[in-house]
């Protein structure tokens, strides 16, 4: 969410900006400002007539000390009067100040100006590439096919159980799964990210701090009975940890991450380009989350990116970088870079992890601030990125490093899976 107070100062700036996301946001910023003046409006009579109340309390306790009650009852029927004013204004202020979030959640987040211009993936900046693509023989398989060869993955036994996009991992198969996971938390940890184990499901309220809700509510599996959310990523609980804090500046940076799996209905998502484990609806993900004084926090995306790009070259995967345009960023992004690695059996580019920074757009849903050392509040910044999600990997791993004779298991797997070929 947008600071109000910058949008009341900087109105104009933020139209314009909003324009790179290809979204004319004068309306609903008009609305806004409206609803906030409204809001300002209802508070300062509200608080005017509550000072008179207390004021009039205090006259009928003289009134009735000074043997008065004549006088003192007269201004109790005027206090009565009062207070069913006052309960009237802080329902309309109530109501005010729904309006004002509402529209305020309505907005998304600024661009930063390295965001390049453009409303489709199709305009996404390629920033940096690396890694050979293999040449496979003419027998080559794509990964659904590898995992019924090698019995890794039982796609079928998934929907038995479930339903489509909840695949069942078996034996060496499932082995690679949890030596990724260990794999890609023992990377994060090396680099100084602390371990959390998280719940799996949210409140609505932590939906909305970091900006899932409302904005992704029809992807979000939810638990009516309870009114909870499973999570899409483990960045909504981690972030959350913060929610209505102060940090100590000395504190900054605070990192995190943790293993859970994600669940997203992913509605509308049909095709080959969905097959296997392209689009799953749960899935399992390593998260890594920053919480930046404003000033480190680009220096500590670039960072984040460059971790990233260890593990891929850990992995001996071909990838690239993109720098997302204004029309395909994150509603809650103001700058995020996705990783894309090259399937040589399906011959196309695969997202597997988005590294972004939300600047102050989380914190001041969150009221997350810190304390600097002259004892002024301002918001985090904070950062989040997949290091990394599995599904894709896995693909990448089967197809990019099958052979007639099997598949090979990159070297720095070796020790967590036990085996270096899967035959």
């Amino acid at each position: 969410m947008l600071d109000l107070s910058v949008v009341r100062t900087q109105k104009e700036q933020i139209i314009a900006a909003l324009e790179k996301r290809g979204i004319d946001a004068s309306t609903l910023i008009d609305n806004a400002l409206s609803a906030d003046e409204k809001r300002r409006g209802l508070q300062s009579t509200l608080d005017q007539k509550l000072a008179l109340a207390n004021s009039l309390a205090k006259e009928i306790g003289e009134l009735y000390k000074s043997g008065k009650p004549q006088q003192a009852n007269n201004k109790k029927e005027e206090s009565v009067a009062l207070k069913a004013e006052t309960k009237a204004l802080q329902t309309q202020l109530a109501e005010t100040e729904t309006t004002l979030h509402e529209l305020l959640y309505a907005i998304p987040n600024i661009p930063n100006p390295l965001v390049p211009d453009g409303q489709s993936e199709e305009d996404n900046e390629e920033v940096f590439r690396a890694g050979e693509v293999p040449t496979l023989n003419e027998k080559a398989l794509p990964h659904w096919e590898l995992a019924a060869k090698y019995d890794l993955i039982n796609f079928e036994l998934g929907n038995k159980i479930t339903g489509a996009g909840f695949p069942v991992y078996t034996g060496k198969g499932a082995k690679l799964q949890r030596a990724l996971i260990s794999f890609f938390l023992d990377q994060n940890t090396a680099a100084g990210y602390e371990e959390v184990q998280v719940p799996h499901l949210v409140n609505e309220q932590s939906g909305f701090g970091t900006g899932q809700l409302p904005d992704k509510e029809g992807q979000m599996y939810h638990v009516g009975a309870d009114n909870l959310y499973l999570i899409p990523t483990a960045e909504v609980p981690i972030t959350n940890l913060f929610r209505d804090e102060i940090v100590n500046v000395n504190d900054l940076p605070i990192t995190r991450t943790g293993y859970t799996p994600c669940f997203r209905r992913e509605a509308g998502s049909y095709g080959s380009h969905v097959r296997g484990l392209n689009r799953l609806h749960q899935f399992d993900k390593v998260e890594i989350v920053r919480l930046e004084h404003p000033d480190k926090a680009y220096e500590a995306l670039d960072l984040m990116v460059e971790h990233v790009k260890g593990i891929l070259e850990q992995l001996e995967l071909p990838y690239r970088i993109l720098r997302l345009c204004g029309g395909d960023l994150g509603f809650t992004s103001a700058l995020t870079y996705d990783f894309e690695i090259y399937s040589t059996a399906q011959e196309r580019w695969l997202e597997v992890s988005s590294v972004s920074n939300f600047e102050s757009y989380q914190s001041t849903r969150l009221k997350l601030r810190f304390k600097d050392n002259d004892g002024n509040r301002k918001w985090v910044h904070t950062l989040n990125g997949s290091a990394l999600a599995l599904p894709r990997i896995i693909a990448g791993l089967l197809e990019n490093h099958q052979s007639e004779n099997g598949i090979r298991i990159p070297e720095a797997l070796v020790s967590y899976t036990g085996f270096d070929m899967i035959r």
